[in-house]
């Protein structure tokens, strides 16, 4: 769903991060896409761009094309994206040898998705509860040693995927303009992505948080909030007949959020000693590398709509 890099000058794919790298079974030789520098100094991308944006656009389409005819065949998509992330958190965590408790989680992450849409937040909230206390006392089989790692593994899991995930649904599930809605935060959060990969390969020279994730400039941080504050001022006006300016306060907090689940999943990955959380789409790695700046992205979505609009 989104685009080849994080929202802040790029992912740690970039060229400096993955030049001299090269896969399992890799011959050092795959294809680069090749853009160039304003002086013409050529700059590797570090993937196939032209199949990540393929990629990206094929599952935009899928939800795009699920929320128009009805947008209750979006919680098969969020259901479907909870079962994936939840197999890939699941597999990072036994990585440290901590134990998720998978079942209850993603029972209870599936209903959560429904539940938003149908219920609203009440249900939501009321899923969610019931899903913490089911999934802390599924862990009570396993005895005391590695209790408080595990459960606070669980917990984790609980609300950084189908708990953030469900805020998508409360988008969509706006009586008036739910689908519109839902649009506007993909391409909004999109945007971000865009303006921060090309300017951060392309101008990024001042590095952003070299200690979490070294290869994010301010260049490139510049250039997520010009194609977020753009995007959010055509969205908002053409799309759900605001002003402009609400547009571009949302573009602001987008940016801010997307960055911020970014820093989150590196220092998630960074932590646990991987590099990418599975291989779920071709040139873009697992769903929960494209999917964390949307994660954080979506409730300061759901939050600025509500209250400004």
């Amino acid at each position: 769903m989104t685009t080849p890099s994080s929202g802040s000058g790029g992912h740690d794919r970039s060229p400096e991060h993955r030049s001299d790298e090269a896969g399992p079974g890799s011959t050092g030789s795959e294809p680069r896409f090749v853009l160039h520098k304003p002086g013409g100094e050529p700059v590797r991308t570090g993937r196939n761009l032209p199949v990540a944006i393929a990629s990206g656009c094929v599952l935009g389409a899928l939800v795009f094309f699920s929320i128009f005819p009805y947008p209750a065949l979006f919680t098969l998509i969020c259901s479907a994206a909870v079962l994936i992330g939840m197999r890939e958190v699941n597999r990072a965590f036994a990585s440290k040898g901590m134990d998720v408790a998978v079942v209850p989680l993603a029972v209870g992450g599936v209903a959560m998705q429904a539940a938003a849409y149908f219920g609203g937040t009440e249900w939501l909230l009321g899923t969610a509860a019931l899903t913490a206390v089911v999934s802390l006392a599924w862990r009570l089989r396993g005895g005391t040693e590695g209790f408080v790692a595990d459960v606070s593994a669980s917990m984790f899991t609980l609300v950084y995927l189908p708990f953030l995930l469900s805020t998508w649904m409360l988008l969509v599930a706006h009586p008036e303009e739910g689908q519109f809605r839902l649009v506007t935060f993909i391409v909004v959060t999109i945007s971000s992505d865009i303006g921060g990969y090309f300017a951060g390969i392309l101008l990024g020279r001042h590095k952003m948080a070299p200690v979490i994730s070294p290869n994010k400039t301010w260049e490139g941080f510049g250039g997520s909030v010009l194609g977020c504050c753009l995007a959010g001022a055509l969205c908002v006006t053409l799309m759900l007949d605001g002003p402009w300016w609400v547009g571009v306060v949302l573009g602001l907090a987008v940016v801010l959020a997307a960055t911020v689940g970014d820093l989150i999943e590196s220092l998630f990955k960074r932590d646990l000693g991987i590099k990418d959380m599975g291989r779920f789409m071709p040139g873009h790695g697992g769903l929960m590398d494209r999917v964390d700046s949307l994660l954080i992205a979506g409730p300061v979505v759901w939050i600025v709509l509500t209250l400004l609009l």
